[in-house]
């Protein structure tokens, strides 16, 4: 790749803090790599030989247990950072809800690189802990939380994830969601009819609008937080 600099998020990255010569260097380390929804990248228990930028698309993290049942820990957004730098195996399963493009570096190369730059080992902390926060927060919302505190709650999240410039979910936020309801049902662990009659409720209620099956619009944040507890 040669086109960092003008990366759209360039600023946003866990290489944000390099200066142009880093980047250019680490830009021809890496390759873009676009993938179709419901292809993995990543497979639980494998060898992760791979680390990668989100640049566009929504991707999910998926634990399974021994006998084949699965259960989303995680959602990854555009800036967001894939991958175990300085590990071995892959302790999730990685896989794309909508198409996506990204930005992959073979993880020794990675390794490597982010020895040399303590900048970039910074960031990996950071975002390592921040990651370490949402989990917690992700086991609150699905181990605790009632069907409409659990929707409430993911609607929140997704307005900070997906409006323009992180705004959230202030009166008026407007956002479409880059997958449907029942996968949606499938990150709450709901069923379908209660996403949706769940959804229908907010917005009788005048909390949210639904312009179309995936747009939102936030109408009374406070009732929304409110709900989410």
């Amino acid at each position: 790749m040669s086109d960092c600099l003008a990366c759209i998020i360039r600023n946003r990255a866990i290489c944000a803090g390099l200066n142009p010569p880093e980047l250019a260097l680490l830009g021809r380390m890496g390759r873009r790599q676009r993938i179709k929804a419901g292809h993995t990248l990543l497979w639980e228990g494998d060898e992760a030989p791979v680390v990668a930028n989100v640049i566009e698309g929504v991707l999910k993290l998926v634990a399974a247990t021994s006998d084949g049942r699965e259960q989303i820990v995680g959602l990854v957004f555009p800036s967001d950072f894939i991958g175990r730098p300085f590990g071995g195996e892959s302790a999730y399963s990685v896989s794309a809800m909508s198409d996506a493009e990204l930005c992959v570096f073979n993880r020794d190369l990675f390794d490597e690189f982010a020895a040399d730059h303590p900048d970039l080992q910074q960031r990996l902390l950071l975002r390592t802990l921040d990651e370490l926060d949402r989990a917690r927060h992700w086991m609150l919302l699905l181990g605790r939380k009632s069907a409409s505190e659990k929707v409430a709650s993911f609607l929140i999240e997704m307005a900070d994830r997906l409006t323009d410039g992180g705004r959230g979910a202030g009166a008026g936020a407007r956002f479409a969601l880059p997958f449907g309801r029942q996968q949606i049902a499938d990150i709450l662990g709901l069923t379908i009819e209660t996403t949706s009659r769940q959804l229908t409720k907010m917005r009788a209620d005048g909390m949210i609008g639904l312009p179309s099956r995936r747009e939102i619009v936030i109408n009374d944040p406070a009732a929304l937080h409110e709900m989410a507890g």
